[in-house]
């Protein structure tokens, strides 16, 4: 993969307001490790090498757990997340595969069963946030940095 372009560089003006988005998110009521869990698994489905990478170090750096992490993927079958965990998960892999899936009214009425109305409108905005941001990692092809010991296999 070689990449494409810098945006930041490249239109530092027009990539401000996603940054002020990532820091209103941040600045929200919604705990870290759910935030780091939803911008992973979004990631998951988007392929998006960069926020992979990038997600899962902050998530470890915030203490989330490795068997967290691996089984996210199949959030579903395990007892590792909990219901509010389930019905994040569940409005962002509905939002992101929103072509598919039209962000239907059990999911919605499941996640609001756990988030306030604030609560609603933070974890929709990140879920957008993040979907955006593998968007534009996938298409300016960014790199996610590689480690010593993975490069020198």
């Amino acid at each position: 993969m070689h990449p494409r372009l810098n945006p930041f560089a490249a239109a530092p003006t027009l990539m401000q307001p996603m940054l002020d988005m990532e820091e209103a998110v941040k600045a929200s009521p919604l705990d870290h490790g759910l935030i780091e869990l939803v911008k992973l698994r979004v990631s998951q489905i988007n392929g998006c090498a960069y926020c992979i990478h990038m997600h899962t170090h902050d998530a470890r750096a915030h203490g989330e757990r490795e068997d967290r992490m691996h089984l996210l993927n199949a959030w579903r079958e395990s007892p590792l997340y909990s219901d509010r965990e389930r019905a994040a998960l569940a409005w962002a892999e509905d939002l992101t595969r929103i072509d598919r899936t039209g962000a239907p009214d059990a999911t919605y009425t499941a996640m609001t069963g756990h988030f306030d109305e604030v609560e609603q409108v933070a974890l929709t905005l990140l879920i957008t946030t993040i979907n955006a941001w593998n968007r534009i990692a996938i298409g300016f092809a960014t790199p996610h940095p590689v480690e010593q010991e993975a490069s020198a296999t």
